[in-house]
């Protein structure tokens, strides 16, 4: 198929971009580079430097494309908070942007990447589908009024299909068939892993544990960790699986938890460092656990994660936190 990727240079987008390229896919990609990286575009894929509210100038009724899969937008809970007009700005009228130019080109496929974190609940079960949306911050926010808009535009279409992947803590690192390294890298980082691999690789003197008395085994928070390689395999089953005029929702997670502390711990033992923790008190709307429920796109898609471990997903993790630290001490020389 001949497929555009919004936010295709971020780290869950390269990821998914390269996986299209290696299927076989056409494979085009706007990006603003704002957050992605040029390094993270796969070799075989046309690249248009542009905000994603351009995109009609790319996804245009003559372009031929099958498919669209959206990554396109600021993602930092705490900034969405301070600065609410940029995540409105971005996310929804970007994404309308985006669904003006589908509607006048007729692509039939639309693939839209979501969070799990705009679902509320008494923090003792697994949230499947059909959980409580409460999003508790513009960013969550701007991710259901977005499903709100895609429901809408398949409701009223006998072409377009869609598929909403809300994500549960994406993880890890993946080295692609052209050589790349894809891993996470936000500035400022706000993801338990990489800012405990700072700990870890001497970029941050302390790692701050905030909340030791919830409602858990060791009294912190309980978090499901995916390996973003098995995000990205969801995607392209969904993208087999989307049918015209219908809006399908799936979480993806591991289905199991694991605690900040154990998080903690299986850092230290992957990169074998033991670095100074404070203890400070709950972060106001931490729920005790979030996790997620797959079972709908497993038995609808197919979709099963294939790297569960912890371990492994911090092992991965750590080797792209090397790499870039060694690229950044060459540059700096």
């Amino acid at each position: 198929m001949k497929l555009l990727v919004t936010g295709g240079a971020g780290y869950i987008g390269s990821v998914v971009a390269h996986r299209l390229v290696d299927a076989g896919h056409e494979v085009e990609i706007v990006d603003n580079l704002s957050t992605g990286f040029a390094s993270n575009l796969p070799a075989g894929a046309r690249f248009h430097e542009m905000s994603v509210h351009r995109v009609a100038d790319v996804l245009t009724p003559t372009a031929g494309f099958d498919g669209v899969l959206h990554f396109a937008a600021s993602i930092e809970v705490a900034e969405s908070v301070r600065n609410p007009e940029k995540y409105w700005h971005n996310n929804i009228e970007g994404s309308l942007a985006l669904l003006r130019a589908i509607r006048a080109a007729r692509v039939p496929r639309l693939i839209f990447s979501s969070t799990g974190s705009l679902y509320t609940g008494d923090g003792t079960s697994a949230f499947d589908e059909t959980a409580e949306i409460r999003p508790q911050n513009p960013y969550a926010a701007t991710k259901a009024t977005v499903d709100q808009l895609i429901a809408g535009e398949c409701g009223a279409s006998d072409i377009l299909g869609a598929a909403t992947l809300r994500y549960f803590n994406a993880s890890g690192a993946v080295r692609t068939a052209d050589g790349a390294h894809l891993g996470e890298r936000h500035d400022p980082e706000s993801h338990l892993i990489p800012i405990l691999l700072q700990a870890a690789g001497g970029q941050r003197d302390t790692f701050t544990l905030f909340g030791t008395d919830y409602p858990t085994p060791d009294g912190t928070c309980i978090r499901d960790y995916i390996h973003v390689s098995d995000l990205a395999a969801a995607h392209l089953l969904a993208l087999d699986a989307v049918e015209p005029g219908r809006h399908g929702i799936f979480n993806l997670g591991n289905g199991q938890g694991h605690s900040n502390r154990q998080v903690l711990d299986t850092v230290r033992a992957v990169t074998g460092v033991d670095f100074p923790v404070r203890i400070q008190g709950r972060r106001p709307g931490d729920p005790a656990v979030c996790i997620a429920s797959s079972e709908k796109a497993h038995r609808e898609l197919g979709w099963k994660p294939q790297r569960p471990d912890l371990a492994d997903i911090v092992a991965d993790a750590w080797g792209f936190h090397q790499a870039a630290a060694e690229d950044d001490l060459r540059t700096q020389r």
